[in-house]
């Protein structure tokens, strides 16, 4: 069988990013619920890495202008600011 459909460039790395969604979500429970302080430290330093992969992809996506995003609005950013000050005291 001869498949000649392929993927473009865009949809490899929404791809790539939605997977790098998983894979962070993955370790970031298994470093929640270790009981090995060694284990919890290598999956806290994976997913660091993992993060950074993330962003890498986010970043060239945002180049491409495969991922726009739009500025918060400020009005929103310190309401939000409040709320979080508010529980924290």
């Amino acid at each position: 069988m001869n498949n000649t459909s392929s993927f473009t460039d865009q949809e490899m790395l929404q791809d790539m990013l939605a997977a790098q969604k998983m894979v962070t979500g993955g370790y970031n429970t298994f470093a929640n619920e270790c009981a090995s302080d060694g284990l919890k430290n290598e999956f806290v330093a994976l997913l660091g890495e993992e993060h950074q992969i993330q962003h890498d992809l986010f970043v060239e996506m945002q180049k491409r202008g495969w991922y726009q995003t739009e500025p918060a609005d400020q009005a929103k950013i310190s309401q939000a600011k409040g709320k979080f000050q508010q529980l924290s005291n």
